[in-house]
């Protein structure tokens, strides 16, 4: 893996797997290919925001959900 100098700091280290995995499913769900090195450097910035905006969306959805107490 490449190494992250990004300044985000998870509230839940042990998060990080599932957030890459989800990564991996939103890329792959719109169509985009994610180079298995971490390195991102050559996609648009329009697919890097839809892949964010996606996540995002997918995560508020669960915690909506788990808030209501429709998550199982």
């Amino acid at each position: 893996m490449s190494q992250n100098n990004s300044s985000n700091n998870l509230v839940a280290p042990k998060s990080s797997a599932a957030l890459n995995q989800l990564k991996f499913e939103v890329a792959q769900e719109l169509g985009i290919t994610l180079s298995p090195d971490g390195y991102q450097g050559n996609k648009t910035s329009y697919e890097n925001g839809s892949i964010g905006g996606y996540i995002t969306k997918r995560l508020v959805t669960l915690a909506e959900q788990q808030l209501a107490g429709q998550y199982k």
